[in-house]
């Protein structure tokens, strides 16, 4: 657990005079974008990263019950938690929260709550410049003093399984009017965002190469499943099509296909496929060492509308390891499309899942692969700061 935040007289001593606060998914609870590329900012920034809630819809289930005593936890910390600056963790705040934005009474409850934690935590407020991933702080804009406000659109809340949609499609809106730029992962959400009359840059995710072709011993946790191992990573939710992985299953006369990851209400037909393994999360680190133990991975997708705002952060990841790759034919996977087998049928994709079991990866993608060289997460970052200080 963190240590619990110092009192704003004591904080920690700034490093840099470039101030950035950051308004994201928790710090360290998945992988991300923004956390890849806050990462590589934290050496010449001073970074503040604020957790939140509010997206989603309340639940009376044991995942919405176990985050909210998380949650209660970190606010009895004198409402957060904190850590003296390091390079490779920001400072981290975690304001007291109404859990929703649905009303007016509960936005202005928001913005109050936020603003005075904001405040009485961050001396430098009115020097510091503001990165959002989350519409929910778009009350902020105009009444937190900040230099500048940057939203960093990496998906469409408005059609997102689970999400609070209304009020996140309206504070999105209010917020693409008054942040003063704005980066998306992709140029499907770009084209989005322009039709709202506003300009975009489009920073595509990252990858460290390195960190995902380096694996030499498999996953103790895959290792003694039966093969061919057919691997999909990420979080298990209704945009898993579950139709495609019957068929899959049913065309495959032997071995497994895994499924690692945090649940969010997945379709409970998963439960019907035999060669279905739920295995649960593992650590983001122990990802290269799944994938080593595999023979094909998967992005076994929908086609729903929220499929093709999205970005996934595994396609890239999917690549560098260097296995044969088969996905739903998706905007986010088109660039690639000759590093993997990408199609729009379900029967395609179990051909191809088959297929590439007993070939390997094509000598063309892999050839097609060495590209990802250049989209290292340090060179998105170099991007990124430029959007944030307005070059």
């Amino acid at each position: 657990m963190n240590r619990p935040e110092r009192p704003a007289h004591k904080s920690r001593v700034v490093r840099t005079n470039r101030q950035l606060i950051v308004f994201s998914d928790d710090w360290g609870r998945h992988p991300s974008s923004c956390q890849h590329l806050v990462r590589q900012l934290l050496t010449d920034w001073d970074v503040t990263w604020v957790n939140t809630i509010g997206t989603r819809l309340p639940r009376f289930d044991r995942m919405t019950m176990s985050r909210g005593w998380q949650k209660l936890k970190e606010w009895s910390h004198s409402g957060g938690q904190g850590q003296p600056g390091q390079d490779s963790q920001p400072r981290i705040l975690n304001p007291a929260m109404w859990p929703g934005f649905s009303s007016a009474w509960q936005r202005r409850m928001n913005r109050w709550l936020l603003s005075r934690h904001l405040r009485r935590h961050i001396p430098s407020l009115s020097e510091s410049i503001v990165l959002t991933t989350i519409p929910v702080v778009a009350d902020l804009v105009g009444t937190v003093n900040a230099k500048r406000w940057i939203y960093y659109c990496v998906d469409d809340f408005s059609c997102w399984p689970g999400l609070d949609s209304r009020p996140l499609r309206m504070m999105e809106e209010e917020l693409i009017s008054k942040v003063d730029a704005i980066v998306a992962a992709g140029e499907n959400l770009a084209a989005r965002i322009r039709e709202m009359g506003r300009q975009v840059t489009v920073i595509s995710h990252g990858i460290d190469v390195e960190n995902w072709s380096g694996a030499t011993r498999p996953h103790p946790r895959l290792s003694d499943l039966p093969r061919p191992r057919i691997l999909f990573w990420g979080l298990i939710d209704r945009r898993l099509d579950t139709k495609l992985l019957n068929a899959l299953g049913d065309g495959m006369k032997a071995g497994t296909i895994v499924l690692l990851g945090p649940e969010q209400a997945p379709d409970p037909a998963l439960d019907s496929i035999s060669r279905v393994r739920r295995l649960g999360p593992v650590p983001f680190s122990e990802l290269p060492s799944a994938a080593h133990a595999a023979d094909v991975l998967i992005m076994p997708y929908a086609d729903l509308p929220v499929t093709r705002a999205m970005q996934p952060l595994k396609l890239k990841e999917y690549l560098a390891t260097g296995k044969p790759v088969v996905a739903r034919r998706l905007p986010a996977v088109h660039e690639w499309e000759d590093c993997l087998d990408a199609t729009d049928l379900t029967e395609d994709f179990v051909a191809a899942v088959v297929d590439r079991v007993n070939t390997g990866t094509p000598h063309k993608q892999k050839q097609a692969r060495n590209r990802l060289a250049a989209e290292s997460w340090r060179e998105k970052a170099k991007l990124l700061q430029q959007a944030l200080l307005g070059a």
